[in-house]
């Protein structure tokens, strides 16, 4: 049986994703077989795995970080918020079903069997599980039927570190107050600490870090400095994406929808030379010196069409294409850019019709099949290859799908206006395609060379894994996982 290890934080973002990404590198790089595991996570950013299903985005880098494919049972539970009081429950990488907030907690108890039977599987493969939790176990308020943090640690027998974030401030306060409300059984748990995100001389926090230790018997595992390259990892949370990313003179736009989803569709746009992202949040108008505005995916696509107009967003866009602009929509996006919307079963929300923004002739029903695939395509215009994947509910379909952006084992997939100034596609990911994504942004005026945005991630996660190693005892992390865990009982 594999050992294990679990990050948890003493808040909500306080870089477990990154600390557990980096440790799977480092501790790969060591040769040992590492897999990540989280119980439960709440994402609308999420990856298609090699056995088709979904999981959370954090969870599909970190498969990245160990050097394997991604699999369902890296997130056995992936909720995915579509509206501000309900979200829909994904066990083992398919549809369960849609509950509002107050009721999830009834639903939890249910999940522990399909949570510690994914965790047991990986197990039974690895070296080390290296496990992530998800927002803090000084949620007391949550504590009863847990799945994410304590209830899972202590019905694994998982080893927990506890992460604090000192750029926050409060670090101490963090650690040794979530010491002091959560249960003593829980606090037993923990075995140590991790301060993250220093920013200076890590040695000005000597004092401040025996204090914790003093306070709580835990054992300090380092204080790791900023890392300075973080921000161009994927991101999960929709709270981490805003503002302008890159230099480069082609502009590209994109609004922050509600319920954006795989959002880090851009990211390979925002390592690219020449090219600069904005990331627009509500309130603000979209630029008018955009050279290509992008609708992201979206988990409530009618929702976000409302909330799109509320924001004016549709009149900016209107105008850019006025002027002259591109625009492309991705999934929800895609959808948003047809003449109506049509969800006669309710699957997103109220039953009913709603008007797109009619820049392409045609029309998207919701349909209860929820498409989940990795694709090979050909980008037809250039000829160039393209790796992607599909999550969505909906078909689409009418005159402008005579113009398909991409071809898929002998089926056509998109739909391009007569001008070929307004495009879509259902299809994620394709801008981590270095030739398409070189290809495509020059032929609408940008100006760059190829360059790689995979082997660029993979140099981020080593850089990640050098920065760990030097700032934190990773040996000592070893030894707390190697003597403690037991393995979990289903």
């Amino acid at each position: 049986m594999a050992s294990s290890l679990m990050i948890q934080g003493a808040g909500s973002n306080v870089g477990k994703s990154m600390l557990v990404a980096g440790l799977a590198r480092a501790l790969t790089r060591r040769g040992l077989k590492v897999l990540p595991f989280k119980p439960q996570n709440m994402s609308n950013n999420a990856a298609v795995t090699t056995d088709g299903g979904e999981i959370g985005r954090a969870q599909a880098l970190q498969a990245l970080a160990c050097n394997v494919e991604p699999v369902i049972d890296m997130n056995p539970v992936l909720l995915k918020p579509e509206t501000e009081t309900g979200a829909q429950v994904v066990v083992h990488g398919k549809r369960l079903t849609t509950v509002k907030a107050r009721d999830y907690a009834s639903l939890k108890p249910q999940l522990m069997d399909a949570v510690l039977s994914s965790f047991n599987r990986l197990q039974a493969q690895a070296d080390i599980v290296l496990v992530e939790g998800a927002g803090s176990p000084a949620e007391v308020n949550l504590r009863a039927g847990d799945i994410a943090n304590m209830g899972f640690a202590r019905a694994a027998d998982v080893p927990v570190i506890l992460t604090g974030d000192i750029d926050r401030g409060g670090v101490i306060a963090q650690l040794v107050g979530t010491q002091h409300v959560i249960d003593p059984e829980d606090a037993a748990m923990i075995t140590g600490f991790l301060v993250n995100k220093f920013r200076g001389d890590t040695s000005l926090f000597g004092d401040g870090y025996e204090l914790i230790e003093q306070q709580t018997g835990w054992t300090g595992y380092g204080v790791i400095p900023w890392f300075g390259d973080a921000h161009k990892l994927p991101a999960e949370d929709a709270l981490d994406i805003g503002g302008t990313s890159g230099t480069g003179d082609f502009k590209v736009v994109c609004p922050v929808l509600s319920r954006i989803a795989n959002f880090d569709d851009l990211d390979p746009l925002k390592a690219t030379p020449g090219v600069s992202v904005e990331m627009v949040r509500a309130g603000n108008a979209l630029p008018g010196d955009a050279d290509l505005i992008i609708l992201p995916g979206s988990k409530s696509t009618r929702g976000d069409l409302e909330f799109l107009r509320q924001q004016g967003w549709d009149i900016d866009i209107a105008a850019h294409v006025r002027r002259g602009g591109h625009v492309l929509g991705l999934c929800g996006g895609y959808q948003m850019l047809g003449r109506t919307i049509a969800d006669p079963d309710g699957i997103e929300g109220a039953a009913g019709i709603t008007p797109g923004l009619d820049l392409l002739d045609v029309e998207t029903t919701m349909i209860p099949d929820k498409t989940l695939t990795r694709i090979t395509a050909k980008h037809i215009a250039s000829n160039c290859d393209v790796t992607g994947y599909e999550i969505h509910i909906g078909r689409t379909d009418g005159p402008d799908r005579v113009r398909p952006m991409l071809e898929i084992d002998g089926r056509t997939e998109g739909a391009m206006s007569a001008d070929g100034r307004i495009m879509g596609s259902y299809v994620h990911g394709i801008f981590g395609s270095d030739d398409f994504r070189t290809g495509f942004v020059n032929g609408l005026g940008a100006a760059t060379g190829v360059s790689s945005y995979d082997k660029s991630i993979d140099t981020i996660l080593n850089n990640l894994a050098e920065h760990l190693e030097a700032h934190a005892n990773i040996d000592g992390l070893l030894d707390v996982a190697r003597k403690h865990s037991r393995g979990a009982s289903s």
